[in-house]
């Protein structure tokens, strides 16, 4: 097996989770961090961010569907 770490492309933490959840090895941060408003807080935000998306994906994902099937009922809404 040949690990895939993502170098490129990592702008913000939901980029991160993407890669993750795609099932992706890794990710190479660099410049989202050292350019970012607050490096500390954005690093962070990519930690929590890989783990969620290797979670997602260890998880697995639900099926796509073309509509949606409501999950509550049309009764008693408000008009």
């Amino acid at each position: 097996k040949v690990p895939v770490i993502v170098d490129a492309g990592i702008g913000c933490a939901s980029d991160a989770a993407i890669a993750m959840e795609l099932g992706c090895d890794g990710v190479l941060i660099n410049t989202a961090v050292a350019e970012a408003k607050n490096p500390i807080l954005m690093a962070e935000a990519m930690k929590d961010a890989v783990i969620a998306g290797r979670k997602s994906f260890i998880a697995g994902r639900i099926k796509k569907k073309v509509t949606a099937n409501p999950s509550s009922p049309f009764e008693g809404l408000i008009e």
